[in-house]
């Protein structure tokens, strides 16, 4: 569930803690939470509603003016078969970003963090990529993902999907566009390729 950046500092300050969604099939679920660019949003309930039955009180918790205003939004939103209202809250930021930032690592902590992109590489059925993808990052911060996607020759959801493996390890950043490597990426990524240029040297 995709949601703009003004509403989520919103959520964070607690004057919005609703959603209303029109779609095919939900993207989150009552209990679960979302990452998002500011950090986790807690999921609350998710009811499917009628749009004709939303209130005032329901569309100003929204962040939308009232009923007229809320109508002009829906207006702008593509069909689906079911419209639902979301209770969404701010959980608190993502561990992830804790992680991203730490770039002191141990010796113990980088070659274990090699271990975890040796073991995507194995997995993979097209062929390693972790080390291209974060090369490609760290030479091309803030570009398109859709570029970066050609470049690797890739298509754009997959490879959005590798950098989300990246991104669980604490290796890459979102920006506004694109990516940059976080400073652990960065220290991880200068272990890794000294190490790919050491075992080139050596043969």
């Amino acid at each position: 569930m995709l949601i703009k950046r003004e509403i989520l500092e919103a959520i964070r300050r607690g004057e919005i803690d609703l959603q209303f969604r029109r779609w095919t099939r939900p993207s989150v679920k009552a209990g679960g939470t979302l990452k998002t660019s500011i950090g986790l949003l807690q999921i609350g309930r998710v009811d499917e509603v009628d749009p004709d039955d939303v209130t005032d009180a329901e569309a100003k918790r929204a962040g939308l003016s009232d009923v007229a205003g809320f109508r002009r939004w829906l207006d702008t939103m593509k069909q689906g078969p079911l419209f639902h209202r979301i209770e969404v809250s701010y959980l608190g930021e993502d561990p992830r970003h804790a992680l991203s930032e730490t770039g002191d690592l141990s010796a113990q902590e980088l070659q274990d963090v090699v271990a975890a992109l040796e073991r995507l590489d194995g997995n993979a059925t097209s062929g390693a990529w972790t080390g291209g993808t974060l090369s490609l990052i760290a030479s091309n911060p803030g570009r398109r993902a859709e570029e970066l996607a050609a470049e690797a020759g890739a298509e754009k959801q997959p490879f959005k999907a590798r950098v989300r493996k990246l991104k669980a390890l604490g290796l890459i950043i979102s920006l506004e566009t694109g990516y940059r490597l976080s400073p652990r990426g960065e220290a991880v990524h200068a272990f890794r390729t000294a190490g790919q240029q050491g075992m080139d040297i050596s043969h």
